[in-house]
């Protein structure tokens, strides 16, 4: 079992297979996108899998795949029949927007993916167009329903709460009503070195805190005779290995989930690390530390792998301090 510096366990890994992607979202990229990483510099297909086999053996069991939109890599099929094949690998799951999801879905399913989390967070296509600057929401709600309909389980949406951008919170909160689906609200994060942080220009007033959004929409569902929200069933809870706090409103098939990450930051209990595409491990989204597993794969040193995450582990920080700003913007970090 995997350990950082502060004791905490260790056991989930997110891996960005790539920083290209087919939106250009606002907090995620500037608009002329990004200068994408030659073929030599990110890592292999069979790179990952090295990496992911040696993680194993110290006690990493959960692995999440994100990118940019992981979904335009080629071989992400292969990929993720190679992880889940791995001794040790307990889940496999995957983060996109979903645009490519209707076309990939049943092969992604039968590599062993387990479950996908869809980024979704406006349902106004005016809105949804002007966020991602080249994406259309139909492609996105037809990923959703093709995910239900292969069977990822769970299905989980994935919206990033910007206050000053047209989001229809009770349209979220119905879909949970009427469909097996987690919508889980993330609170808008600080990630980039931008201008304004990011090209959505981050800033304090834009962070809705998730205690105020659960009352917000506590009191539209009421409004709107779905009842009022209360604390989800254990038992009922999406699997996962992620921070949000569920709630679900009454008779509803699916929950509806919070992530706190500026306004109750849960850093006590982070059990994760990122790999970005180019081979580097992060202790922490906000920590610009960062220590190379490329060139010890290459050189083909086992060992020196290890060093790297074990490193990675004991540079852990304890909190992210409430951080304004990274040296690298989302899409290069991975989602």
């Amino acid at each position: 079992m995997a350990t950082d510096g502060l004791g905490r366990t260790i056991d989930y890994l997110r891996i960005s297979v790539t920083d290209k992607c087919n939106y250009r979202c606002r907090y995620c990229m500037p608009a002329e996108g990004v200068t994408p990483l030659s073929h030599r510099d990110i890592l292999s297909i069979e790179e990952i899998v090295e990496f992911v086999r040696i993680a194993a053996t110290e006690g990493i069991a959960h692995i999440r795949i994100t990118g940019g939109e992981p979904l335009v890599r080629k071989g992400i099929v292969d990929l993720i029949r190679q992880i889940a094949s791995l001794e040790g690998i307990k889940s496999l799951a995957l983060t996109t927007n979903a645009a490519l999801l209707p076309s990939m879905a049943d092969d992604l399913k039968a590599a062993g993916l387990n479950r996908v989390n869809i980024s979704l967070d406006t349902f106004d296509p005016d809105a949804f167009a002007y966020l991602t600057r080249t994406g259309n929401v139909a492609d996105a709600l037809a990923g959703i329903e093709k995910a239900l309909e292969v069977g990822f389980d769970p299905v989980k949406v994935n919206c990033v709460v910007i206050r000053s951008l047209k989001q229809d919170f009770l349209e979220f909160a119905r879909m949970t009503v009427e469909k097996p689906i987690s919508v889980r609200f993330i609170e808008f994060m600080p990630v980039g070195s931008q201008a304004g942080v990011n090209d959505a220009g981050w800033n304090e007033g834009d962070v809705v805190p998730s205690d105020e959004l659960r009352q917000t929409i506590s009191a539209l569902t009421a409004a709107a005779g779905l009842g009022e929200l209360a604390p989800a069933d254990p038992a009922k809870q999406p699997q996962g290995n992620g921070p949000a706090s569920y709630w679900q409103l009454p008779d509803a098939q699916g929950s509806i989930g919070f992530i706190s990450s500026r306004s109750n930051h849960f850093c006590s209990t982070c059990n994760r690390l990122r790999l970005t595409a180019d081979g580097f491990l992060r202790p922490c989204l906000f920590s610009d530390k960062e220590f190379s597993v490329k060139e010890p794969l290459r050189a083909g040193s086992e060992d020196g792998v290890r060093a790297a995450l074990h490193s990675a582990l004991d540079e852990k920080p304890d909190a992210h301090h409430n951080k304004v700003g990274t040296e690298r913007n989302m899409s290069k970090i991975g989602g």
